[in-house]
């Protein structure tokens, strides 16, 4: 057995170095994930937009998970965003019948990214949304926001989460209609505009 001095630095060999990642990109994706509104249903909305980093820079290995409720408010219970085939474990997609609410989105290389979702019903007193979670470079832990859209003033102006925030903050929230049932909505993980990101405790 050789015994290295390590008291020497010229003995001191350096450790390998550790990446990070990405490593989301590699197996939470799947097929279809932005197509989350049954095929057909007169109710589907899209929701669209960009992922900007703290220089305003889009991020195209961003990945966002979206969940919603039905148009009615009520919370989907049914299973299968991401089906498999029992005999060759290959992906089935979605069954294309059943509203899950879920939908899982990687940014393009232009960090551009959609879905395809049906409108969120109010829940309680808050006024109708999306709930996102942002998974991206340089983020250790995710983060948590809202897409709310802009339909009803009285309701996003009685929005408890809403109420709490200034114009300027508050607008991070609410995306940009269309028109034909198409929104905008960009996430700047930090800098000018910031979107307004929550904490869950």
């Amino acid at each position: 057995m050789t015994k290295i001095d390590t008291s020497r630095p010229e003995n001191v060999l350096p450790t390998p170095s550790h990446t990070v990642g990405p490593f989301y990109g590699y197996a939470l994706p799947f097929p279809g994930g932005e197509e989350i509104a049954p095929l057909g249903h007169p109710d589907t909305v899209t929701v669209h937009g960009y992922v900007y980093d703290g220089e305003g820079r889009p991020l195209p290995d961003a990945l966002l998970e979206l969940w919603g409720p039905d148009p009615e408010g009520d919370l989907p219970t049914a299973d299968g965003s991401m089906r498999r085939d029992p005999a060759s474990g290959g992906f089935l997609g979605r069954n294309g019948v059943e509203f899950t609410g879920f939908g899982r989105i990687q940014t393009d290389a232009n960090g551009h990214w959609y879905a395809r979702t049906l409108r969120p019903g109010a829940r309680g007193r808050s006024a109708p949304y999306l709930s996102v979670c942002v998974f991206a470079r340089g983020l250790l832990v995710h983060l948590f926001t809202r897409i709310y859209l802009p339909d009803d003033e009285a309701a996003l102006a009685a929005d408890p989460l809403l109420a709490r925030l200034g114009a300027d903050r508050r607008d991070t929230l609410i995306a940009d209609d269309e028109g034909r049932g198409t929104y905008r909505f960009d996430i700047r993980l930090q800098g000018e505009g910031e979107t307004v990101f929550l904490e869950f405790t």
